[in-house]
């Protein structure tokens, strides 16, 4: 990998930079998902802290990966075998034992809170807030979810661009970018139950193809994204029915009341 000054009068940097930047926020989504719920948990003054330092680390994360550059390439060499039931080998990596890793600590953690947020409704709500989450804990969270993605991002990079300072840079702009839009996505999130819903099933979703890419298995996740995208757009238009029916149903009984007061 080289080291150097590129030359930015090369328009092909800015479109390996471009691109590059495109596909860092495209990665990163999860982790806006993931920092943004966990982050909810804590009281509302400290979540954009907690924002901020979570998307911090994964900038740090990610720039010192790539300063290490020759180390994270030496990762893809088989370290064990893993032998199937059918009695196939295969070859595991650190990278692959790290995102298996990862992968299961995503899948278990979206699962507990899917069965934390079904409880939270059909318990008493102060039962839920007897419990607060401290900045420490959930800061703790983010960054084991910070060093998977980092690890499956900058991996990801490195096929696309040779330049080390090409994917710095691209690192720097996306991480910006995460963090202009991370609050947004924090609010729309924690205002909308179904919505957190529909987050938590799409990081076990990614928690299995993280499992998947460690054996070998690979999944697109263009295939990932656009079924997400797909569930979104469903899921807003169901938002705007039933503000509608709300608004039509407010509208329907307040003559009634009306009605009822003159008489």
């Amino acid at each position: 990998m080289e080291f150097i000054i590129p030359d930015f009068a090369d328009p092909s940097v800015w479109i390996s930079l471009l691109t590059l930047c495109f596909l860092e926020i495209v990665l990163g989504i999860d982790n806006i998902i993931f920092i943004s719920i966990v982050a909810g948990k804590l009281p509302l003054h400290q979540q954009r802290k907690a924002r901020n330092i979570g998307l911090s680390l994964a900038m740090v994360f990610r720039v010192g990966l790539l300063l290490c550059i020759n180390w994270i390439i030496g990762l893809k060499d088989p370290v064990i075998n893993f032998k199937w039931l059918n009695g196939e080998v295969i070859p595991l990596s650190w990278k692959d034992i790290i995102l298996l890793a990862g992968g299961l600590f995503l899948i278990v953690k979206s699962t507990l809170e899917i069965h934390h947020k079904l409880q939270e409704n059909a318990e008493d709500k102060h039962e839920s807030t007897r419990k607060p989450h401290g900045l420490g804990s959930v800061l703790l969270q983010i960054v084991l979810v910070d060093a998977v993605f980092s690890f499956d991002s900058i991996l990801t990079a490195v096929g696309l661009v040779e330049n080390v300072l090409v994917m710095i840079i691209a690192v720097v702009v996306s991480i910006v970018i995460m963090m202009l839009f991370a609050g947004p996505v924090t609010r729309i999130i924690n205002k909308q139950p179904t919505l957190q819903m529909l987050a938590l099933s799409f990081l076990v979703v990614i928690g299995v193809v993280l499992i998947a890419s460690g054996f070998h298995q690979e999944i697109s996740k263009s295939i990932i994204y656009s079924c997400l995208g797909f569930s979104l757009m469903v899921e807003f238009l169901n938002i705007r029915l039933r503000g509608r029916r709300t608004k039509n149903i407010k509208l329907n009984t307040e003559p009634k009341n009306i009605d009822s007061n003159k008489e």
